[in-house]
């Protein structure tokens, strides 16, 4: 109301919100106002008002007329305010009205959490911890940091809040099984892959941001030998790691670097989509599972009658999903895929493993086919700030694939550690080579390595650890 110098604003449950301006109706947003959406929005202005009908902001008098089902924000007098408080009025009063210690939810309202949501670039944080009765946290340059200042929140102020912004499909999915997981887009900020779950103090979430633009494979430092593997034109490509390792970032520059430099045909199955990819050479169908298909399993079938060159599959989470990967591997097309493993080696064994032990020797065989490469990552935080990824790198060469297919994976590590003219590299191997350029201290190192004594040696022998490293937290 205020950037467009109106006179009036309404909402009401039910009806679309609407600006009077010089006589006219202007519709804000071609939505009508659900009643979760409504109470909210009346809690906001309740809050925001609580002094009485009128607000004095800026020498203006804003007044507040609030019914059961809809209210009215008016200016008493035809003047705009100043232009710097145009755009962000309602966030400054609600960061304003927030005191250390007090609920914040009423003063936030959905735009509490749009404008946590908003903040997250400028912190360079990566993920939004909203809990009940906690104050909001970010994760920052890996680190949980509270924000204090924000307040806390009740369990049906958060629940309020988060149910405002939920697709209805994922709202009823919450309420049955009490926890969900969708893509939120902010304009601007770009998308944000949200879960909401329940716990023994309430109602939680946790957005993780999704930058607007994909990184390319070069400012990701990608390896060159695992870019190369996008120009095969079968296989299983798997990128790895734990958690919060940056595996769906990888897999989009991935994506991204043969959208620009081939002429493909790419579907991508993901719950929920993440990094949204514009057409250029290639051809990209993105499908989002619970949205656009039931199931990984069913899009993966249907994938097969679609012609696609290249399938991307969000998460290889079940066995049957596992199955049909690899059989789409062997049959002609280029898959890539994540697991939750956090070395390459282990990523070979947890496969096979998945499967019963009467199929295991048929799955090492296709494995031994069909796998590629595996690239397994950790992110590590940088001394100027920032995260920069770790990678280790397994190509499956004719000897790889022979030790696969009889079941000495445990063999591997030694190919690896001479491969490196073929473009593998282990983790530590990595990580000590970070540690000598100074972009990462010592301590960093050892503390996202799953070989912790390991790198502790290389380091020492190199000069870069001068003393034993303290014990690992459990």
């Amino acid at each position: 109301m205020l950037s467009r110098s109106g006179q009036k604003l309404v909402m009401a449950e039910g009806q679309a919100p609407y600006m009077e301006t010089d006589g006219r109706r202007l519709t804000l947003i071609n939505k009508s106002l659900g009643d979760r959406e409504w109470l909210v929005i009346r809690q906001e202005a309740v809050t925001l008002f609580s002094d009485g009908p009128s607000l004095s902001l800026e020498g203006q008098n804003v007044r507040l007329e609030l019914g059961e089902k809809e209210l009215s924000v008016s200016l008493d007098n035809a003047t705009t305010l100043p232009e710097s408080v145009e755009v962000e009025f309602e966030l400054e009063r609600n960061d304003a009205l927030n005191e250390p210690g007090q609920p914040a939810a009423e003063t936030q309202g959905p735009l509490g959490v749009i404008s946590l949501l908003s903040t997250m670039g400028a912190l360079r944080a990566s993920d939004l911890h909203l809990s009940t009765d906690c104050p909001p946290i970010m994760r920052i340059d890996g680190e949980m940091r509270p924000l204090t200042d924000r307040g806390v929140w009740r369990h049906q102020e958060l629940l309020a809040q988060l149910l405002s912004i939920t697709p209805p499909h994922y709202q009823r999915e919450f309420e049955e099984t009490h926890d969900t997981d969708f893509a939120y887009p902010l304009e601007g900020h770009g998308r944000f892959r949200a879960n909401i779950f329940l716990d023994q103090r309430g109602v939680g979430a946790v957005f993780r941001r999704i930058p607007a633009d994909i990184l390319s494979t070069e400012t990701l430092q990608v390896p060159s030998s695992v870019v190369k593997l996008c120009s095969l034109p079968k296989g299983l490509i798997l990128v790895t790691g734990p958690t919060g390792s940056g595996k769906s970032t990888t897999l989009a520059s991935l994506i991204d670097h043969i959208n620009r430099t081939q002429r493909k045909h790419i579907i991508t199955v993901e719950g929920p989509v993440e990094f949204v990819h514009a057409n250029r050479l290639s051809l990209i169908n993105q499908r989002e599972v619970h949205n656009h298909t039931q199931s990984f399993k069913r899009a993966l079938r249907a994938a097969l009658r679609e012609d696609p060159d290249i399938i991307l599959v969000g998460e290889m989470r079940d066995l049957e999903t596992i199955a049909i990967a690899i059989e789409m591997a062997v049959t002609g097309h280029l898959v890539f895929g994540t697991l939750h493993t956090s070395t390459a080696i282990g990523t070979v064994d947890r496969i096979i493993d998945q499967f019963p032990p009467e199929q295991q020797n048929q799955i090492r065989t296709m494995l031994a086919d069909s796998l590629k490469g595996v690239v397994a990552q950790t992110l590590v935080k940088k001394k100027t700030g920032g995260r920069l990824g770790g990678y280790e790198v397994m190509l499956v060469t004719p000897a790889i694939s022979n030790l696969i297919r009889e079941g000495k994976t445990y063999q591997i590590a030694t190919l690896m550690q001479t491969g490196k003219a073929q473009g593998m590299q282990m983790l530590n191997t990595h990580l000590t080579e970070m540690v000598a350029r100074g972009e990462v201290e010592a301590q960093e190192a050892l503390s996202r390595t799953v070989d912790r004594d390991g790198l502790a040696l290389q380091l020492k022998g190199r000069g870069l650890l001068t003393e034993d490293p303290p014990p690992a937290t459990p």
